[in-house]
This record gives structure tokens, C-alpha cells and sequence, in this order.
């Protein structure tokens, strides 16, 4: 049995993220989805996020950091069927390694898809198998890390005429010293995750409001929603 987490047990940050768990209720909302697979992990007392970094060789966004994810197959029941398969197809996690815990407010692309984001919990002891053709790297960053104002900065930008303020976080892993920048979407559902879990107030700026802050990503998304309809 895993050690319990510093001031809270794992269970009490499942019982915290399903209080935050939108279930089905944006899935209809757009016809052009994706979803990313956050996989959680505790490991020496702390919760630890588990990210891929983009194999070089790829179109689209070569080199980046990212959560296991991507584009809905007609064969996909629902958002959660398409996150684990990406990471199975990715790094080698099966499905019944992972334990989902929800589904979090989903956001929107400046391409127009919606993104939904599934927690779910894995064993520490996990050994990913990246997919070369997809995965040049992984490894963890502790949650704690995406509310600390030392490593992060931001700045804003427009989507489809939608304001957004953009989260950026610069981590050097102690195992090999390399340093991933981790920004946009992906550090947006790393925050997410942490202020849920964590429960403290972040040591910087953000667009929401933490008294209640699911309503608020609601809405943020209804809005997002409603302009980039407009603009289609």
C-alpha cells in the first residue's frame, strides 16, 4: 500500500477532483474532440503529474510538452475511452492500469476542437514504453510545483477574439537536469489539477474564481464557447 501524501491522503484528492467532475455534460457541445489523459502518482509522500514530451519527428508541435492525448476515433464511446487509448498507444499504459477518477471542464482550441481533460490515478510503479513515432521523453513534475510563483510567468493572448491569460512553468528534473517548458493548454489542466487537489491559493494571477471555481471555469467555457461559434 502506497504511503499516504503530505497533509492529505490520495483518497482525499480523489473525493476532491470527483466534487469537480463534469461528467458528460459538454460532450455534445462540439463536433470536433480531443481528450488528454493526466495520470497521477504518488511517489516519497507527494502527488506527482506524469507528462510526454513530442517526438521531434511529428507535425504538429514537435518537442513540446504534453499529456497523453489526442483526436476522438469513431470507435470511442466517450471522452475517457479516447484519453486511454492515446496513452496506451503512447507511452504503453493499459487501461486497467489507470484509475479514472473524472473528467474536468474542457477547454477550446484556437483550432476550434474541445479538449477535455480525464484524471486518473496509476500505480507508482509504471515503466512507460514510448511510442518513438510519438514520444521522445517522459517524466514527472510534483503537483505542488504548478501553484509556485518561482517557476512560473504568464502573458496574454487573443483566441478567436477571446482574451486568455496563458500559464507557463519552466521545470528542471533532479533525475537528468534537463529543463521542460510546459505552457499553454497543458499547463492550464496542470494548474487546474493542482488547485483542486492542493487546495491553496496560487502565488500569482489567474482568470478564476477560486470561492467557486468550477462554476467560473463554466462559464469561462460557455463564453469561449460563444465566441468562437460566432466566429466559425
Amino acid at each position: 500500500m502506497e504511503r499516504p501524501c503530505k497533509n492529505f491522503t490520495k483518497d482525499t484528492a480523489k473525493v476532491r477532483l470527483r466534487k469537480h467532475d463534469v461528467g458528460t455534460k459538454f460532450s455534445l457541445w462540439l463536433s470536433t474532440k480531443c481528450s488528454v489523459l493526466l495520470p497521477l502518482l504518488v511517489k516519497e509522500e507527494k502527488i506527482y503529474l506524469l507528462f510526454t514530451v513530442r517526438s521531434k519527428k511529428l507535425r504538429t508541435s514537435p518537442g513540446e510538452v504534453c499529456f497523453p492525448g489526442g483526436k476522438s476515433d469513431p470507435g470511442d464511446t466517450d471522452e475517457i475511452a479516447t484519453a486511454l487509448r492515446e496513452a496506451q498507444e503512447e507511452i504503453g499504459l493499459q487501461p486497467h492500469q489507470v484509475e479514472v477518477i473524472c473528467r474536468l471542464v474542457p477547454y477550446i482550441t484556437k483550432k476550434g476542437a474541445m479538449v477535455t481533460p480525464v484524471v486518473g490515478f496509476i500505480d507508482s510503479s509504471f515503466q512507460a514504453q514510448p511510442n518513438p513515432h510519438e514520444v521522445s521523453e517522459v517524466f514527472l513534475v510534483p503537483l505542488e510545483y504548478f501553484l509556485s510563483l518561482h517557476t512560473h510567468y504568464s502573458f496574454y493572448w487573443t483566441n478567436f477574439g477571446h482574451r486568455c491569460l496563458v500559464h507557463c512553468f519552466s521545470y528542471t528534473d533532479p533525475q537528468n537536469q534537463s529543463t521542460y517548458q510546459i505552457w499553454g493548454l497543458t499547463a492550464w489542466f496542470a494548474l487546474l489539477t493542482a488547485l483542486i487537489v492542493l487546495q491553496k491559493q496560487p502565488s500569482f494571477d489567474i482568470e478564476y474564481d477560486l470561492s467557486d471555481f468550477t462554476s467560473s471555469c463554466e462559464q469561462n467555457f460557455v463564453k469561449m464557447r460563444r465566441t468562437i461559434k460566432s466566429k466559425l
